[in-house]
């Protein structure tokens, strides 16, 4: 299947059937989010990968009762930073140079573009790091369709209470998004029948007006 047949395939499934997804197909997936373009290459978010059915039923009510959060083979919970700290621009600038081999001069301008980003407010750059996050879930999508995997983004949960059952302020980290992979149970999915909607391309693709030179 190639790319634009997999998007066209893919959808939000509402009800998956527990089939679990193999490894080399959540490793191409994870491989992808890792890649995921982000801005200064600073990455400033993690990852939570959740398989245990016990903590899946945990998560359930936060998110409102979602059957594919325990219907799914894995449930990844996407968390950005909730600031630009000098530690973790430290660790960034140190594995930037050890793995291109550069010095502290030649990083300067690495550190210089991520502390710009830090003399912004907290909740500045609490919103700059959940928009790189969601460039990776894109990927991650994006990829999971290729796999021919069933993928499911959410928003809709209680994001305190999800952070409060990971610990997650402790770590400096704060929910954003989950995804749910899986396999469609199309019998039960009232919309895996369903066609797409999206809006034209000539309403969504805009050439801006050029003014007249005076």
């Amino acid at each position: 299947m190639n790319f634009y047949d997999a998007i066209n395939w893919r959808y939000a499934t509402k009800k998956m059937n527990g089939d679990a997804v193999p490894k080399e197909k959540l490793d191409n997936i994870f491989n992808a989010i890792q890649m995921a373009p982000t801005s200064i290459g600073l990455q400033p978010f993690s990852v939570i990968h959740v398989t245990d059915p016990e903590l899946k039923e945990q998560i359930q009510p936060i998110a409102y009762g979602q059957s594919q959060i325990v219907d799914g083979s894995d449930i990844l919970i996407f968390t950005a930073w909730d600031e630009i700290t000098s530690e973790r621009i430290n660790d960034y600038v140190k594995l930037t140079g050890e793995i291109r081999d550069l010095g502290e001069e030649e990083l300067q301008p690495v550190r210089n573009m991520a502390e710009g980003v830090a003399s912004r407010s907290k909740e500045d750059q609490f919103n700059w790091s959940a928009r790189q996050a969601y460039i990776a879930l894109g990927f991650g999508l994006s990829a999971a369709a290729i796999e021919k995997v069933d993928a499911t983004p959410m928003e809709g949960f209680k994001n305190e209470e999800l952070d409060e059952l990971f610990g997650l302020p402790e770590q400096g980290l704060k929910s954003i998004a989950i995804l749910a992979l899986g396999y469609r149970d199309e019998d039960n999915d009232w919309l895996a029948p369903m066609k797409k909607v999206r809006r034209p391309k000539e309403e969504l693709f805009v050439k801006p007006e050029v003014p007249e030179l005076v």
